[in-house]
Protein backbone atom coordinates (compact mmCIF):
# COMPACT_ATOMS: atom_id res chain seq x y z
CA UNK A 1 0.00 0.00 0.00
CA UNK A 2 1.15 3.48 -0.71
CA UNK A 3 0.41 7.13 1.79
CA UNK A 4 -0.30 10.08 0.73
CA UNK A 5 1.32 12.88 2.75
CA UNK A 6 0.97 16.38 2.19
CA UNK A 7 4.16 19.14 2.90
CA UNK A 8 4.65 22.59 2.53
CA UNK A 9 6.49 21.38 -1.04
CA UNK A 10 3.35 20.06 -2.02
CA UNK A 11 1.74 15.78 -1.50
CA UNK A 12 4.02 13.05 -1.23
CA UNK A 13 3.57 9.45 -2.07
CA UNK A 14 5.51 6.93 0.12
CA UNK A 15 5.91 3.14 -0.58
CA UNK A 16 7.69 0.03 0.78
CA UNK A 17 10.38 -1.15 -1.67
CA UNK A 18 11.24 -4.37 -1.82
CA UNK A 19 14.38 -4.46 0.51
CA UNK A 20 11.59 -2.88 3.05
CA UNK A 21 12.24 0.70 2.83
CA UNK A 22 10.42 3.65 2.65
CA UNK A 23 11.08 5.50 -0.33
CA UNK A 24 9.04 8.98 -1.27
CA UNK A 25 7.71 9.92 -4.42
CA UNK A 26 7.53 13.91 -4.83
CA UNK A 27 4.23 15.09 -6.48
CA UNK A 28 4.83 19.10 -5.84
CA UNK A 29 1.85 21.20 -6.00
CA UNK A 30 -1.19 19.14 -7.27
CA UNK A 31 -4.55 19.71 -5.71
CA UNK A 32 -6.03 16.45 -3.34
CA UNK A 33 -7.89 15.01 -6.28
CA UNK A 34 -5.05 15.21 -8.56
CA UNK A 35 -2.59 13.51 -6.01
CA UNK A 36 -5.01 10.97 -4.91
CA UNK A 37 -5.40 9.95 -8.49
CA UNK A 38 -1.89 9.36 -8.99
CA UNK A 39 -1.87 7.19 -5.42
CA UNK A 40 -3.78 4.62 -6.88
CA UNK A 41 -2.13 4.42 -9.93
CA UNK A 42 0.95 4.09 -8.35
CA UNK A 43 -0.60 1.25 -5.76
CA UNK A 44 -1.16 -0.38 -8.93
CA UNK A 45 2.33 -0.12 -10.18
CA UNK A 46 3.47 -1.34 -6.97
CA UNK A 47 1.26 -4.65 -6.45
CA UNK A 48 2.60 -5.16 -10.42
CA UNK A 49 6.39 -4.62 -9.46
CA UNK A 50 6.11 -6.69 -6.28
CA UNK A 51 4.94 -9.94 -8.21
CA UNK A 52 6.23 -9.99 -11.21
CA UNK A 53 3.59 -8.95 -13.47
CA UNK A 54 3.32 -6.92 -16.62
CA UNK A 55 1.07 -3.83 -17.41
CA UNK A 56 -2.16 -3.93 -18.52
CA UNK A 57 -3.26 -2.09 -21.20
CA UNK A 58 -5.14 0.59 -19.03
CA UNK A 59 -1.95 1.38 -16.87
CA UNK A 60 0.93 0.74 -19.68
CA UNK A 61 -1.39 3.86 -21.55
CA UNK A 62 -1.58 5.89 -18.66
CA UNK A 63 1.96 5.80 -17.69
CA UNK A 64 2.83 6.60 -21.42
CA UNK A 65 0.99 9.58 -20.88
CA UNK A 66 3.17 11.40 -17.40
CA UNK A 67 5.67 13.81 -18.66
CA UNK A 68 9.52 13.06 -18.27
CA UNK A 69 9.24 14.46 -14.84
CA UNK A 70 6.77 12.06 -13.50
CA UNK A 71 8.49 8.79 -15.11
CA UNK A 72 11.85 9.72 -14.40
CA UNK A 73 10.42 9.55 -10.19
CA UNK A 74 8.51 6.26 -10.63
CA UNK A 75 11.23 4.81 -12.02
CA UNK A 76 13.99 6.17 -9.28
CA UNK A 77 11.54 3.83 -7.09
CA UNK A 78 11.56 0.54 -9.30
CA UNK A 79 8.29 1.27 -10.09
CA UNK A 80 8.90 1.67 -13.95
CA UNK A 81 11.74 0.89 -16.17
CA UNK A 82 13.61 4.41 -17.09
CA UNK A 83 12.92 6.10 -20.58
CA UNK A 84 15.47 6.12 -23.47
CA UNK A 85 16.41 9.18 -24.70
CA UNK A 86 17.35 9.54 -28.16
CA UNK A 87 20.38 12.00 -28.01
CA UNK A 88 19.62 15.63 -29.64
CA UNK A 89 22.25 16.00 -32.26
CA UNK A 90 21.57 12.12 -33.44
CA UNK A 91 17.51 13.51 -33.86
CA UNK A 92 18.28 16.32 -35.60
CA UNK A 93 21.10 15.00 -38.26
CA UNK A 94 18.65 12.19 -38.97
CA UNK A 95 15.82 14.58 -39.61
CA UNK A 96 17.78 17.23 -41.69
CA UNK A 97 19.51 14.39 -43.77
CA UNK A 98 16.11 13.00 -44.70
CA UNK A 99 14.77 16.42 -45.85
CA UNK A 100 17.75 16.93 -48.37
CA UNK A 101 15.22 14.62 -50.90
CA UNK A 102 11.89 16.59 -50.17
CA UNK A 103 12.67 20.56 -49.87
CA UNK A 104 14.50 22.72 -52.04
CA UNK A 105 18.53 24.20 -50.79
CA UNK A 106 17.29 27.55 -49.31
CA UNK A 107 14.82 25.80 -46.97
CA UNK A 108 17.55 22.92 -45.93
CA UNK A 109 19.83 26.31 -45.17
CA UNK A 110 17.24 27.58 -42.96
CA UNK A 111 17.03 24.38 -41.11
CA UNK A 112 20.33 23.89 -40.78
CA UNK A 113 20.58 27.29 -39.04
CA UNK A 114 17.89 26.36 -36.58
CA UNK A 115 19.64 23.25 -35.96
CA UNK A 116 23.23 24.59 -35.39
CA UNK A 117 21.15 26.96 -32.64
CA UNK A 118 19.90 24.04 -30.63
CA UNK A 119 23.02 22.08 -30.64
CA UNK A 120 24.98 25.31 -29.59
CA UNK A 121 22.71 25.89 -26.65
CA UNK A 122 21.72 22.40 -25.64
CA UNK A 123 24.63 20.72 -26.57
CA UNK A 124 24.31 17.42 -29.23
CA UNK A 125 24.82 14.90 -26.75
CA UNK A 126 21.58 15.78 -25.16
CA UNK A 127 18.62 14.13 -24.58
CA UNK A 128 15.59 14.93 -26.46
CA UNK A 129 13.29 14.44 -23.24
CA UNK A 130 15.50 16.54 -21.21
CA UNK A 131 14.56 19.48 -22.78
CA UNK A 132 11.59 21.56 -21.32
CA UNK A 133 9.88 24.63 -21.84
CA UNK A 134 12.19 26.51 -20.01
CA UNK A 135 14.85 25.57 -21.75
CA UNK A 136 12.71 26.68 -25.15
CA UNK A 137 12.04 30.01 -23.53
CA UNK A 138 15.97 30.14 -23.11
CA UNK A 139 16.27 29.92 -26.90
CA UNK A 140 14.03 32.49 -27.39
CA UNK A 141 16.01 34.72 -24.68
CA UNK A 142 19.48 34.03 -26.70
CA UNK A 143 18.01 35.36 -29.86
CA UNK A 144 16.89 38.37 -27.99
CA UNK A 145 20.19 38.97 -26.55
CA UNK A 146 21.32 38.66 -30.29
CA UNK A 147 19.30 41.89 -31.14
CA UNK A 148 17.64 39.61 -34.14
CA UNK A 149 14.84 41.14 -36.35
CA UNK A 150 11.36 39.93 -34.47
CA UNK A 151 10.83 38.34 -38.21
CA UNK A 152 13.73 35.93 -38.00
CA UNK A 153 13.37 35.18 -34.65
CA UNK A 154 9.74 34.29 -35.46
CA UNK A 155 11.12 32.12 -38.17
CA UNK A 156 13.36 30.04 -36.10
CA UNK A 157 11.24 29.67 -33.03
CA UNK A 158 8.91 28.25 -35.55
CA UNK A 159 11.26 25.61 -36.77
CA UNK A 160 12.24 24.83 -33.85
CA UNK A 161 8.85 24.23 -32.66
CA UNK A 162 8.34 22.20 -35.94
CA UNK A 163 11.66 19.68 -35.43
CA UNK A 164 10.14 19.04 -31.82
CA UNK A 165 6.61 18.48 -32.64
CA UNK A 166 8.39 15.70 -35.48
CA UNK A 167 9.90 14.17 -32.29
CA UNK A 168 6.69 14.21 -30.27
CA UNK A 169 4.72 12.52 -33.05
CA UNK A 170 7.09 9.72 -33.04
CA UNK A 171 7.10 9.23 -29.96
CA UNK A 172 10.66 10.52 -28.68
CA UNK A 173 9.02 12.95 -26.32
CA UNK A 174 5.38 13.75 -24.84
CA UNK A 175 5.36 17.04 -24.66
CA UNK A 176 6.59 19.38 -27.27
CA UNK A 177 8.76 21.96 -25.01
CA UNK A 178 7.99 24.87 -27.71
CA UNK A 179 4.81 24.40 -28.18
CA UNK A 180 3.75 27.77 -25.99
CA UNK A 181 7.12 29.68 -27.00
CA UNK A 182 5.54 32.26 -28.83
CA UNK A 183 6.96 35.37 -30.81
CA UNK A 184 5.38 37.83 -33.19
CA UNK A 185 6.00 38.15 -36.89
CA UNK A 186 5.87 41.60 -37.75
CA UNK A 187 7.17 43.92 -40.71
CA UNK A 188 7.67 47.00 -38.60
CA UNK A 189 7.06 50.06 -39.55
CA UNK A 190 10.51 51.06 -40.22
CA UNK A 191 10.59 48.40 -42.78
CA UNK A 192 7.55 49.23 -45.10
CA UNK A 193 8.13 52.06 -47.82
CA UNK A 194 5.74 52.45 -51.06
CA UNK A 195 7.81 52.91 -53.97
CA UNK A 196 5.99 54.92 -56.31
CA UNK A 197 5.62 54.96 -60.06
CA UNK A 198 7.19 57.90 -60.39
CA UNK A 199 10.25 56.79 -58.80
CA UNK A 200 10.44 53.26 -60.64
CA UNK A 201 10.01 55.10 -63.84
CA UNK A 202 13.18 57.33 -62.82
CA UNK A 203 15.02 53.70 -62.01
CA UNK A 204 14.01 52.39 -65.57
CA UNK A 205 15.29 55.50 -67.12
CA UNK A 206 18.75 54.49 -66.25
CA UNK A 207 18.87 51.34 -66.39
CA UNK A 208 20.47 48.85 -68.93
CA UNK A 209 17.28 46.64 -70.76
CA UNK A 210 17.77 43.95 -68.90
CA UNK A 211 17.17 45.93 -65.06
CA UNK A 212 14.58 47.76 -66.97
CA UNK A 213 12.70 44.52 -67.35
CA UNK A 214 13.19 43.62 -63.83
CA UNK A 215 12.06 46.43 -62.24
CA UNK A 216 8.84 46.53 -64.28
CA UNK A 217 8.33 42.71 -63.66
CA UNK A 218 8.69 43.74 -59.91
CA UNK A 219 7.11 47.03 -59.56
CA UNK A 220 3.86 47.09 -62.21
CA UNK A 221 3.56 43.18 -62.43
CA UNK A 222 4.20 42.47 -58.64
CA UNK A 223 6.05 39.35 -59.63
CA UNK A 224 8.39 38.19 -56.37
CA UNK A 225 12.69 38.82 -57.83
CA UNK A 226 14.35 37.30 -58.65
CA UNK A 227 13.12 33.75 -58.64
CA UNK A 228 10.15 34.43 -60.67
CA UNK A 229 11.14 37.19 -62.61
CA UNK A 230 14.08 35.41 -63.78
CA UNK A 231 11.80 32.14 -64.68
CA UNK A 232 9.25 34.02 -66.75
CA UNK A 233 9.76 32.97 -70.42
CA UNK A 234 8.41 33.96 -73.77
CA UNK A 235 6.33 30.94 -73.79
CA UNK A 236 4.42 32.09 -71.36
CA UNK A 237 3.69 35.67 -72.50
CA UNK A 238 0.25 35.96 -74.55
CA UNK A 239 0.20 39.63 -75.87
CA UNK A 240 -2.64 39.21 -77.53
CA UNK A 241 -4.63 37.67 -74.59
CA UNK A 242 -3.22 40.17 -72.18
CA UNK A 243 -2.10 37.82 -70.00
CA UNK A 244 1.11 35.90 -68.82
CA UNK A 245 1.94 32.96 -66.89
CA UNK A 246 3.76 33.25 -63.96
CA UNK A 247 5.63 29.77 -61.95
CA UNK A 248 6.58 29.97 -58.81
CA UNK A 249 9.12 28.76 -56.98
CA UNK A 250 7.73 29.49 -53.28
CA UNK A 251 4.20 28.37 -53.88
CA UNK A 252 4.70 25.30 -56.06
CA UNK A 253 4.52 22.53 -53.13
CA UNK A 254 1.66 23.72 -52.35
CA UNK A 255 -1.76 22.32 -54.49
CA UNK A 256 -2.84 24.31 -57.29
CA UNK A 257 -0.18 27.23 -56.50
CA UNK A 258 2.71 25.80 -59.16
CA UNK A 259 1.80 28.65 -61.32
CA UNK A 260 -0.91 31.97 -61.27
CA UNK A 261 -2.30 33.84 -64.56
CA UNK A 262 -1.35 37.78 -63.92
CA UNK A 263 -2.55 40.42 -66.15
CA UNK A 264 -0.07 42.21 -68.63
CA UNK A 265 -1.54 45.61 -67.02
CA UNK A 266 -1.45 48.59 -69.20
CA UNK A 267 1.69 50.30 -67.73
CA UNK A 268 3.71 46.90 -67.77
CA UNK A 269 3.25 46.38 -71.72
CA UNK A 270 5.34 49.34 -73.42
CA UNK A 271 8.63 47.57 -71.58
CA UNK A 272 7.40 44.08 -72.10
CA UNK A 273 7.26 44.62 -75.92
CA UNK A 274 10.58 46.65 -75.74
CA UNK A 275 12.01 43.45 -74.19
CA UNK A 276 10.80 41.26 -77.02
CA UNK A 277 12.00 43.48 -79.63
CA UNK A 278 15.55 43.31 -77.95
CA UNK A 279 15.45 39.71 -77.65
CA UNK A 280 18.35 37.78 -79.22
CA UNK A 281 16.41 34.98 -81.92
CA UNK A 282 15.39 31.91 -79.87
CA UNK A 283 15.85 33.80 -76.85
CA UNK A 284 13.69 31.64 -73.95
CA UNK A 285 13.55 33.63 -70.84
CA UNK A 286 11.92 37.15 -70.48
CA UNK A 287 14.82 38.32 -68.63
CA UNK A 288 17.60 37.11 -70.78
CA UNK A 289 20.92 37.26 -72.48
CA UNK A 290 24.17 37.02 -71.15
CA UNK A 291 23.35 38.66 -67.06
CA UNK A 292 19.89 37.21 -66.83
CA UNK A 293 21.75 34.09 -67.98
CA UNK A 294 24.64 34.52 -64.77
CA UNK A 295 21.79 35.54 -62.85
CA UNK A 296 19.99 31.97 -63.04
CA UNK A 297 23.48 29.90 -62.83
CA UNK A 298 24.07 31.27 -59.90
CA UNK A 299 20.65 30.18 -58.50
CA UNK A 300 21.88 27.05 -58.52
CA UNK A 301 23.99 27.15 -55.34
CA UNK A 302 24.10 25.84 -52.07
CA UNK A 303 22.04 29.18 -50.89
CA UNK A 304 19.43 29.48 -54.06
CA UNK A 305 18.08 32.24 -54.99
CA UNK A 306 19.88 34.04 -52.81
CA UNK A 307 23.49 33.72 -54.75
CA UNK A 308 21.91 35.82 -57.19
CA UNK A 309 22.71 39.16 -55.07
CA UNK A 310 20.36 41.26 -57.77
CA UNK A 311 20.91 43.90 -54.53
CA UNK A 312 24.27 44.91 -55.57
CA UNK A 313 23.20 46.13 -59.03
CA UNK A 314 19.90 47.46 -57.83
CA UNK A 315 21.28 49.44 -55.07
CA UNK A 316 24.15 51.22 -57.99
CA UNK A 317 20.88 51.64 -60.00
CA UNK A 318 19.11 54.06 -57.05
CA UNK A 319 21.83 55.86 -56.90
CA UNK A 320 22.49 56.63 -60.01
CA UNK A 321 18.73 57.36 -60.36
CA UNK A 322 19.44 60.21 -57.59
CA UNK A 323 16.92 58.44 -55.29
CA UNK A 324 17.36 57.40 -51.71
CA UNK A 325 17.62 53.65 -50.64
CA UNK A 326 14.72 51.96 -48.81
CA UNK A 327 14.68 48.67 -46.77
CA UNK A 328 13.82 45.65 -47.91
CA UNK A 329 14.40 46.63 -52.33
CA UNK A 330 12.33 43.81 -53.41
CA UNK A 331 9.68 43.10 -51.20
CA UNK A 332 8.48 46.36 -51.13
CA UNK A 333 7.63 47.35 -54.40
CA UNK A 334 5.89 43.83 -54.77
CA UNK A 335 3.75 45.71 -51.76
CA UNK A 336 3.38 48.96 -53.47
CA UNK A 337 2.23 47.27 -56.47
CA UNK A 338 -0.34 45.18 -54.41
CA UNK A 339 -1.29 48.52 -52.42
CA UNK A 340 -2.05 50.07 -55.74
CA UNK A 341 -4.39 47.06 -57.20
CA UNK A 342 -6.44 47.15 -54.20
CA UNK A 343 -7.29 50.79 -54.85
CA UNK A 344 -9.36 49.11 -58.03
CA UNK A 345 -9.53 45.44 -57.33
CA UNK A 346 -11.28 43.49 -54.49
CA UNK A 347 -8.18 41.59 -52.13
CA UNK A 348 -9.12 37.88 -53.44
CA UNK A 349 -8.87 39.19 -57.25
CA UNK A 350 -4.94 40.84 -55.85
CA UNK A 351 -4.24 38.58 -53.95
CA UNK A 352 -4.91 35.31 -57.02
CA UNK A 353 -2.66 37.74 -59.26
CA UNK A 354 0.14 38.48 -56.73
CA UNK A 355 0.12 34.64 -55.22
CA UNK A 356 -0.69 35.35 -51.83
CA UNK A 357 -3.37 35.13 -49.56
CA UNK A 358 -5.42 37.72 -47.85
CA UNK A 359 -3.81 37.57 -44.64
CA UNK A 360 -0.32 37.51 -45.28
CA UNK A 361 -1.27 40.81 -47.74
CA UNK A 362 -2.70 42.86 -45.15
CA UNK A 363 0.11 41.81 -42.56
CA UNK A 364 2.98 42.08 -44.59
CA UNK A 365 2.19 43.90 -47.93
CA UNK A 366 -0.95 46.47 -47.60
CA UNK A 367 -0.04 49.94 -46.69
CA UNK A 368 -1.72 53.25 -45.64
CA UNK A 369 -0.90 55.90 -47.67
CA UNK A 370 -1.22 60.02 -47.49
CA UNK A 371 -3.65 59.64 -50.71
CA UNK A 372 -6.23 57.41 -48.36
CA UNK A 373 -6.06 60.17 -45.53
CA UNK A 374 -7.46 62.56 -48.88
CA UNK A 375 -9.68 60.66 -49.80
CA UNK A 376 -11.68 60.26 -46.40
CA UNK A 377 -11.22 64.01 -45.69
CA UNK A 378 -12.76 65.06 -49.12
CA UNK A 379 -15.27 62.50 -49.44
CA UNK A 380 -17.15 60.61 -52.62
CA UNK A 381 -13.63 58.59 -52.87
CA UNK A 382 -12.09 61.44 -54.60
CA UNK A 383 -8.60 61.92 -53.58
CA UNK A 384 -6.60 65.34 -54.12
CA UNK A 385 -5.74 64.31 -57.88
CA UNK A 386 -9.31 63.30 -58.69
CA UNK A 387 -11.15 65.78 -56.60
CA UNK A 388 -11.79 67.89 -59.85
CA UNK A 389 -15.46 67.03 -60.32
CA UNK A 390 -18.08 67.27 -62.76
CA UNK A 391 -20.61 70.14 -62.21
CA UNK A 392 -24.33 70.00 -63.50
CA UNK A 393 -25.59 72.78 -65.51
CA UNK A 394 -26.71 74.82 -62.30
CA UNK A 395 -23.08 74.77 -61.35
CA UNK A 396 -23.13 72.62 -58.56
CA UNK A 397 -20.31 70.39 -57.50
CA UNK A 398 -21.82 66.60 -57.95
CA UNK A 399 -18.79 65.65 -55.95
CA UNK A 400 -19.79 67.38 -52.73
CA UNK A 401 -23.41 66.58 -52.78
CA UNK A 402 -25.13 67.05 -49.44
CA UNK A 403 -25.51 63.57 -49.25
CA UNK A 404 -22.06 62.50 -50.09
CA UNK A 405 -21.03 59.72 -47.50
CA UNK A 406 -24.22 59.57 -46.13
CA UNK A 407 -26.90 56.52 -46.41
CA UNK A 408 -30.64 57.97 -47.17
CA UNK A 409 -32.94 57.40 -43.95
CA UNK A 410 -36.78 57.94 -43.46
CA UNK A 411 -38.06 60.45 -41.25
CA UNK A 412 -41.52 61.81 -40.72
CA UNK A 413 -40.54 65.24 -41.04
CA UNK A 414 -41.93 66.92 -44.23
CA UNK A 415 -39.16 68.90 -46.95
CA UNK A 416 -38.66 69.42 -50.03
CA UNK A 417 -37.42 67.60 -53.02
CA UNK A 418 -34.53 68.40 -55.64
CA UNK A 419 -32.60 66.80 -57.84
CA UNK A 420 -28.49 67.12 -58.57
CA UNK A 421 -26.39 66.85 -61.40
CA UNK A 422 -26.28 62.93 -60.83
CA UNK A 423 -30.28 62.33 -61.09
CA UNK A 424 -30.06 61.40 -57.49
CA UNK A 425 -32.88 62.68 -55.02
CA UNK A 426 -31.46 65.25 -52.29
CA UNK A 427 -33.26 66.66 -49.18
CA UNK A 428 -32.97 70.64 -48.89
CA UNK A 429 -32.29 69.99 -45.25
CA UNK A 430 -28.55 69.24 -46.12
CA UNK A 431 -27.37 68.53 -42.34
CA UNK A 432 -29.95 65.74 -42.55
CA UNK A 433 -29.34 63.57 -45.59
CA UNK A 434 -33.08 62.09 -45.19
CA UNK A 435 -36.08 61.78 -47.29
CA UNK A 436 -39.53 61.74 -46.60
CA UNK A 437 -41.35 58.54 -46.98
CA UNK A 438 -45.29 58.81 -47.57
CA UNK A 439 -47.72 56.07 -47.21
CA UNK A 440 -48.25 53.59 -49.91
CA UNK A 441 -50.63 55.20 -52.36
CA UNK A 442 -50.57 53.84 -55.17
CA UNK A 443 -51.05 55.84 -58.47
CA UNK A 444 -52.80 58.57 -56.10
CA UNK A 445 -51.36 62.22 -56.43
CA UNK A 446 -48.72 62.73 -53.66
CA UNK A 447 -49.97 65.33 -50.47
CA UNK A 448 -48.72 68.71 -49.82
CA UNK A 449 -47.87 71.16 -47.64
CA UNK A 450 -46.63 74.48 -47.56
CA UNK A 451 -45.56 73.87 -51.43
CA UNK A 452 -43.40 71.39 -49.52
CA UNK A 453 -43.25 68.25 -52.13
CA UNK A 454 -43.07 64.77 -50.70
CA UNK A 455 -41.25 61.24 -51.79
CA UNK A 456 -43.56 58.49 -51.72
CA UNK A 457 -42.63 54.84 -51.90
CA UNK A 458 -44.28 54.42 -55.55
CA UNK A 459 -42.85 57.64 -57.69
CA UNK A 460 -45.51 57.42 -59.97
CA UNK A 461 -47.61 58.83 -57.18
CA UNK A 462 -46.08 61.94 -57.99
CA UNK A 463 -47.37 62.14 -60.90
CA UNK A 464 -51.04 62.24 -60.00
CA UNK A 465 -53.50 59.71 -61.33
CA UNK A 466 -54.61 61.55 -64.73
CA UNK A 467 -51.77 62.99 -67.18
CA UNK A 468 -52.53 66.58 -66.09
CA UNK A 469 -51.14 66.32 -62.92
CA UNK A 470 -48.05 68.60 -62.81
CA UNK A 471 -45.30 68.65 -60.26
CA UNK A 472 -44.49 70.79 -57.34
CA UNK A 473 -42.20 73.70 -57.22
CA UNK A 474 -42.14 73.48 -60.79
CA UNK A 475 -39.94 70.44 -61.30
CA UNK A 476 -39.25 70.01 -64.73
CA UNK A 477 -38.13 67.24 -66.93
CA UNK A 478 -35.05 66.83 -64.86
CA UNK A 479 -36.82 65.33 -62.52
CA UNK A 480 -39.46 62.38 -64.28
CA UNK A 481 -35.70 61.68 -66.24
CA UNK A 482 -34.33 61.18 -62.51
CA UNK A 483 -37.86 59.29 -61.73
CA UNK A 484 -37.49 56.96 -64.81
CA UNK A 485 -33.62 55.37 -63.53
CA UNK A 486 -35.34 54.13 -60.50
CA UNK A 487 -38.82 53.23 -61.53
CA UNK A 488 -39.50 48.92 -61.69
CA UNK A 489 -40.27 47.53 -65.28
CA UNK A 490 -44.17 47.50 -64.13
CA UNK A 491 -43.81 51.53 -62.93
CA UNK A 492 -41.92 52.42 -66.46
CA UNK A 493 -44.50 50.72 -68.28
CA UNK A 494 -47.57 52.57 -66.37
CA UNK A 495 -45.16 55.74 -66.79
CA UNK A 496 -45.39 55.64 -70.63
CA UNK A 497 -48.50 54.68 -70.62
CA UNK A 498 -49.32 58.02 -68.82
CA UNK A 499 -47.35 59.97 -71.00
CA UNK A 500 -49.03 58.84 -74.41
CA UNK A 501 -52.39 58.73 -72.90
CA UNK A 502 -54.93 61.02 -74.97
CA UNK A 503 -55.71 64.32 -73.09
CA UNK A 504 -59.46 64.45 -71.71
CA UNK A 505 -61.78 66.56 -74.51
CA UNK A 506 -58.88 65.96 -76.64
Amino acid sequence: MASLEKSSAGYIIRIVGSDGKRRPIRLGKLNKKQANEIKLKVEHLHALTLNNLPMDAVIAEWVGKIGDELAAKFAAVGLIHARSSRKLGEFLDHYLEGRKLEVKSSTITQIDQVVKDLKALFGADTGLRSIGPEDAERMKASYQERELAGATTYRRLKMARMLFERARMLKLINENPFAQVKSKNANPAENRRYITLEDAHKLMAVANPTWRTIIALSRIAGLRCPSEVLLLKWEHVDFAAGRMTVSSPKTEHYEGRAYRVVPIFADLRPYLEDAHELAEPGEVFVVGGKQGATYRAASKGKNGWVNCNLRTTFEKIIRRANLTQWPRLFHNMRASCETDLMQDHGIHVVTAWLGNTPKIALQHYLQTLDRDFEKAILGNGKSGAESGAQKDGMGQNTGQSTTAGKSLKTTEATESVETVGSGRFVSSRADSGTLRKAPRVGFEPSSSTNGATTLCDNPLAALGAESGAVLANGQNLEVLAALVGILTPEQKAAFLALLTAPKAGA
